[in-house]
């Protein structure tokens, strides 16, 4: 893990701000990089239908563009010296952030946690949760 670089999974929420303190805490004690994983998802329909006025990949374009803004307003706000390497993936979050994690040059996860509870628990897809669960490597949960 001391030679691997840290994993920080964002979906750009104050939560997950929060979580990228740890991750730059960690990353300067063992001198490792940062790597900034954002998950689009992918949007799903039939332009048959004429429900939407875009194509689904269309869509998924301009998704991953605003993910692009958003990850280059974040670095130019990053103050870390640590190396920083971002990546924009589409797909299901879980199943993305835990193909990054098993990657195999990924030393630990740090993961905003929402702390739903109760109804909202049960309606919601726990994603650190689930990433926890099948990452191979050790992973901090941030709430």
């Amino acid at each position: 893990m001391r030679t691997k670089n840290i994993l920080w999974p964002t979906d750009f929420s104050e939560t997950a701000s929060h979580a990228l303190k740890y991750a730059i805490e960690m990353a300067n004690l063992y001198q490792v990089g940062i790597r900034i994983v954002h998950v689009v998802d992918q949007p799903f329909g039939d332009e048959n239908y004429m429900i939407l006025a875009v194509t689904p990949e269309e869509l998924a374009k301009n998704m991953e563009q605003v993910a692009a803004d958003k990850m280059c307003t974040l670095l130019a706000e990053l103050q870390t010296q640590a190396p920083v390497e971002t990546v924009i993936r589409r797909g299901d979050a879980v199943t993305e952030i835990v193909a990054e994690a098993n990657s195999g040059d990924i030393g630990m996860v740090v993961i905003a946690s929402h702390g739903r509870t109760g109804l909202a628990h049960f309606l919601h897809e726990n994603v650190a949760e689930a990433v926890a669960n099948q990452a191979k490597c050790p992973v901090l949960v941030v709430k």
